[in-house]
């Protein structure tokens, strides 16, 4: 499986972000969630047999984490749309190539304790993109070592990095996962599989993106095993066997963000069909946050029904359970009438981009005002002039290029550099955005 990029777009070739001339009445259909994608493909390579993932997203980050756990021995036939995943026993002396997937680069090194726990004490590697060499590594590093793993990695704690599996592991690891809640999701995920499960204590001071730990959680539970949390920085995963056989990955509602935010800003209706009565996703945040903003949104029969009427309001609000979205408010911030304030989002320095930095900048590049603080963004809102047009930069990172657009709606002639950058969990955004428009 390979994710293209948008069909005439080359990585460096700037996109004309269509403006909204008309109220928007449409339907879109969102593809599965990357997030429980990726999770549902470490299960079943851990999975006791064969699993069916129905659903799942086809991008490069699922790209990516297929052949990672490819190259470490699993059997995976992604040539149509239901996937079949036949586990077997993991494999050491291979290299792993991470992208730019922070899923990749932090769920697939735990699995290889599983390879030496089997007899295959052969290291392994891992690199990735230019990008992934800056995001943080060094506390799940620490993490395995504490396990019994020889990590090399000169010190970095960065990729690229080599491990090399123990026979046997303890029971329980301290691991701070103040920059990424997927530290904690690396270790669960393959706690089962260990011997004698895992005790996992967070010992940093903060925990962003708590929603995709019970994310995490929820899964491995669905897959029959037992994770009890005697406290909000402790989960306790039982050893057993993972029973999943066929599961159906729900739509990712952090992609649908920029289409239902796109409603406040054009004016009218768009309606995402397939919305969980009940889901851990991040994106199940947004309907509040865009009701705090103008709009109105209303859960009818599966589909989540979002209005608004062209104008946006500002909003205080802590992100930090779902730092995922921020890009999607900010741009609705950065058009508000009014002043908006971001906060608890300062793990976001340390995704595909330093996510803050790069918001702030191109507010100000459309001639808005937006101050980055080290927790937090403050915008001043739209200014009486409107933003003027300009080509905005991506930074390769999938949610700046729909930050952008967004941005593209309210002002006519703004171009977005490298939206190709979006194949990473929608590569077929270009065209669902037109499609939108033009319903």
């Amino acid at each position: 499986m390979t994710a293209a990029l948008p069909v005439g777009l080359g990585p460096d070739e700037v996109w004309d972000a269509p403006p909204a001339v008309t109220e928007l009445d449409a339907t879109v259909e969102v593809p599965g969630s990357k997030s429980l994608t990726n999770r549902y493909l470490v299960l079943a390579a851990l999975s006791d047999g064969p699993v069916r993932i129905r659903g799942g997203l086809r991008s490069r980050d699922s790209a990516l984490m297929i052949g990672a756990l490819r190259a470490l021995g699993v059997w995976v036939d992604d040539a149509e749309d239901e996937w079949d995943v036949a586990p077997g026993p993991l494999s050491g002396g291979t290299h792993i190539d991470c992208g730019l997937a922070g899923t990749v680069m932090r769920f697939v090194p735990p699995l290889v304790l599983l390879a030496g726990a089997q007899g295959d004490t052969r290291p392994v590697t891992f690199d990735g993109d230019e990008g992934a060499r800056v995001r943080p590594m060094g506390p799940l590093l620490d993490a395995l070592r504490a396990l019994g793993a020889t990590v090399e990695d000169e010190g970095r704690g960065t990729l690229p990095f080599t491990i090399t599996p123990p026979a046997t592991t303890p029971a329980e690891v301290e691991v701070d996962s103040s920059s990424s809640s997927q530290f904690v999701t690396a270790l669960l995920l393959v706690a089962p599989r260990l011997a004698h499960g895992l005790t996992v204590r967070h010992v940093g001071e903060t925990l962003p993106s708590l929603p995709h730990i019970d994310m995490t959680c929820e899964s491995l539970r669905e897959a029959g095993i037992r994770v009890d949390q005697p406290d909000e920085r402790t989960w306790i995963v039982h050893p057993g066997g993972i029973h999943l056989r066929e599961v159906r990955v729900e739509p990712d509602l952090s992609n649908a963000g920029p289409f239902m935010a796109a409603a406040l800003v054009a004016g009218g209706e768009v309606r995402i069909p397939g919305w969980p009565a009940t889901t851990t996703q991040p994106g199940a945040y947004y309907p509040e946050l865009l009701e705090r903003m103008g709009g109105t949104c209303e859960l009818v029969d599966g589909v989540m029904r979002v209005r608004g009427d062209g104008t946006v309001r500002g909003i205080e609000a802590d992100l930090s359970p779902a730092g995922e979205i921020t890009p999607t408010i900010a741009a609705l911030c950065a058009l508000a009438d009014g002043a908006s304030r971001l906060t608890g989002i300062g793990h976001l320095r340390g995704h595909e981009t330093d996510r803050l930095a790069a918001i702030a900048t191109e507010v100000e590049r459309v001639g808005g005002r937006c101050d980055a603080g080290d927790d937090s963004l403050t915008f001043s809102g739209m200014p009486p002039a409107g933003l003027r047009p300009a080509v905005m930069e991506t930074y390769h990172d999938h949610r700046m290029a729909t930050f952008a657009a967004i941005l593209g709606l309210a002002v006519q002639g703004t171009h977005v550099r490298n939206v190709g950058t979006v194949a990473k969990t929608m590569p077929d955004f270009p065209s669902m955005w037109a499609g939108m428009l033009s319903a």
